[in-house]
């Protein structure tokens, strides 16, 4: 009886002790197939092309290809709820921002937690905002816009990609006294088409779109950085107006399902780091107007820190102006 015991015992602990050697083989295997990585802005904007570039390089480091599908609508909202309810082993990822991982949270009464419902990644870079006008504009310069705008309240039409924009047009109207109407789009593309048109007075938007200035195809009255960007230096920047509450960037990063393993992360992790490491793929995204994070900042607690900083930041300064989801 003792030794059937024993034996037993013995065949219960080793029953109990299969879940948690799976869970570490599985780890160590991942990743066995491809990679979801959710964009949750349309096809063409920056957070799509960027992700792009990235993807296509993590192919090698991770052993899989990595597939990105754009989930767009209410300003990330959707795809990015996507990713708070899939499965945490590491297949389903999301390329996130400040909007979708912390300004979200103040402006929309979400099914999902911004702060707690995901595990952070790698930083990837931050990106400013620049101003753009339909060229047939009258305003040569910022101060002359902010004068035009002064003169003509609420006949300017400015295009709202996103909360970042939202934030960025409210700060803007406070800080100088002007009014203007926010005409909602899904993205950049269609924004800059319309404004091409000359149906669209103002954009606020990434640097993807200076070529366009450079062909004279649109204006580009200043940009959100704390200095002057290499890329376009001939722009000025808000501070120079007196205007330093618009010294803006956003960064973006990759985040996981809550849950997702820490071995997994780590490999995530360190496929994102090599990929940056990459001169080419920091050329990529410098020519789209993006700085990458320095080494010692690509790390999951590095992001997660970020993500906590500004949600203490900006979500009592969107309550104080009052800003409302559209």
């Amino acid at each position: 009886m003792k030794l059937a015991r024993r034996k037993f015992l013995h065949l219960a602990a080793g029953a109990v002790s299969i879940p948690a050697v799976s869970r570490v083989a599985k780890a160590q295997a991942y990743p066995t197939r491809p990679t979801t990585m959710i964009v949750p802005f349309a096809a063409g904007t920056i957070n799509d092309v960027s992700v792009r570039i990235l993807a296509e390089r993590m192919r090698s480091p991770l052993g899989q290809p990595t597939i990105v599908e754009n989930i767009s609508g209410a300003d990330g909202t959707i795809g990015t709820g996507r990713v708070a309810r899939a499965r945490p082993d590491g297949y389903t990822i999301d390329f996130g921002n400040l909007g979708t991982h912390v300004l979200n949270g103040s402006f929309y009464s979400l099914q999902y937690d911004v702060l707690n419902d995901f595990a952070s990644i790698a930083p990837v870079g931050t990106n400013p905002y620049v101003l753009f006008a339909r060229k047939t504009l009258p305003a040569k310069s910022l101060g002359e816009l902010i004068d035009w705008l002064k003169a003509n309240p609420d006949k300017a039409s400015a295009a709202n990609l996103s909360v970042n924009t939202r934030l960025l047009y409210t700060v803007l109207q406070k800080e100088t006294g002007t009014r203007f109407t926010l005409v909602p789009y899904r993205g950049g593309p269609p924004a800059i088409q319309d404004m091409l048109a000359g149906q669209i007075d103002l954009l606020f938007a990434s640097p993807i779109f200076l070529p366009l200035v450079r062909a004279g195809s649109i204006k580009a009255y200043a940009a959100t950085t704390e200095a002057r960007m290499a890329l376009a230096p001939d722009i000025p920047i808000f501070n120079e107006f007196g205007l330093p509450a618009l010294s803006f960037s956003v960064w973006l990063g990759l985040f996981a399902p809550k849950g997702t393993p820490k071995d997994i992360i780590g490999k995530l992790n360190a496929a994102a780091v090599e990929v940056l490491a990459d001169p080419a793929v920091k050329s990529r995204l410098a020519d789209l107007g993006m700085e990458v994070f320095p080494r010692e900042q690509q790390t999951p607690e590095a992001l997660g820190a970020l993500v906590k900083a500004d949600a203490a930041k900006w979500w009592p300064i969107i309550k104080e102006l009052g800003i409302k989801a559209e």
